[in-house]
């Protein structure tokens, strides 16, 4: 280490914690990590992390130090977990706060009046439009985001769609850095992690939510004869065990329980060889852009989002309809060419050299 750099306290907030086992802001989190750890030897980087559900609590990821909170990262125990983490860097003297996520925002006024401490925002996607939110707690949603873009140093949204409604809606300036996916390409694969499945299929890989359009893109496969493997939560609501009881006797749609070992995950990802992408809210979406590295065709909703992170050059449906044509339509050709532009796109836009620059540029302004 050079001894005449000022080292920099920063810290990340707003995750489950490192190593990220499930989720997109705990993916970055543990990129960061990675990419800091090697990258610059001038930033002391600690990451908070819930106690719940962690049998064992390390001292360190990499050269990161680990901060335990004893609360839920998720759900409502997110509001306390964020605002307990950030009194805790705060008293830690940390020189910078990165903020992933608006769940604790409301504090951040009392942040920047107690402390010098630079904040850092990913306000994530515009989470209070979200299809699962009602009443009270979308109104709280988006109080809360008003008070990042507000309250904040810097804004980072993961889209340039996010971008242009934080500039539009509030006259503020925010920075676009995506999510990084060549590290689905990193890790050897499992092979036993495909006993079941097809030789060759269609994948879809999400939550099971209303805003991922699990229902239109199963009802699209009762009228296509190409296998669909559907990873996701399929028990964790009433919604996603409806649709498995509804679908899953199909003999065109395999529905597997989800898949978080990335060996197991590299598999199935290897197999697949058209990729069907049904999110229509949150902004990039990191399964899209780690599929992407794959090279393989995207039929994707057609959200302003989506079109973003492949610069228009994917297939598009809104509806089944729009789907079932555009999957049996589609040919050789068209969809090598698609694969193409899509893996062109993720190894200029999409890897985690170039966000995590991103990210520590702004950590050093």
């Amino acid at each position: 280490m050079n001894p005449r750099k000022r080292m920099r306290a920063v810290s990340i907030i707003g995750t489950v914690g490192v190593p990220g086992a499930y989720g997109g802001f705990e993916t970055l989190a543990e990129n960061l990590v990675r990419f800091g750890c090697v990258s610059h030897d001038d930033v002391h980087l600690s990451v908070f992390c819930s106690t719940r559900g962690r049998s064992e609590k390390p001292h360190d990821f990499l050269c990161a130090r680990l901060r335990y909170v004893p609360l839920e990262a998720n759900g409502i125990q997110s509001i306390p977990y964020d605002i307990w983490s950030m009194v805790s860097a705060v008293r830690h003297r940390d020189d910078v706060l990165l903020v992933l996520g608006v769940s604790g925002a409301l504090f951040l006024p009392v942040v920047r009046l107690i402390s010098n401490a630079r904040i850092i925002t990913n306000i994530d996607g515009i989470e209070w439009k979200r299809d699962k939110w009602k009443g009270l707690a979308r109104l709280i949603l988006r109080w809360s985001e008003r008070a990042a873009i507000r309250w904040s140093h810097v804004v980072v949204s993961d889209n340039d769609a996010i971008t242009e409604y934080v500039r539009d809606a509030y006259g503020a300036d925010c920075t676009t850095i995506p999510y990084g996916g060549d590290h689905a390409l990193a890790t050897k694969p499992d092979l036993d992690a495909v006993n079941g499945v097809p030789q060759e299929y269609a994948l879809a890989l999400c939550r099971i939510e209303p805003e991922n359009n699990v229902a239109m893109i199963l009802e699209a496969w009762t009228k296509v004869s190409q296998p669909l493997v559907f990873v996701g939560n399929w028990d964790k609501s009433e919604y996603g065990r409806n649709l498995k009881s509804r679908f899953q006797g199909h003999p065109h749609i395999h529905l597997v329980d989800p898949v978080y070992e990335p060996g197991a995950l590299r598999s199935l990802r290897d197999r697949a060889t058209v990729y069907v992408h049904g999110h229509s809210a949150g902004g990039t979406n990191p399964s899209l852009v780690e599929m992407m590295h794959f090279g393989i065709p995207v039929l994707a909703h057609g959200c302003s989002f989506n079109r973003r992170t492949t610069e228009g050059k994917a297939k598009y449906f809104t509806s089944s309809g729009e789907l079932v044509h555009g999957i049996t339509s589609m040919t050789s050709d068209e969809g090598a060419r698609i694969g193409e532009n899509m893996l062109e796109i993720a190894r200029r836009e999409y890897t985690w050299e170039a966000v995590g620059s991103a990210y520590f540029r702004l950590v050093a302004t």
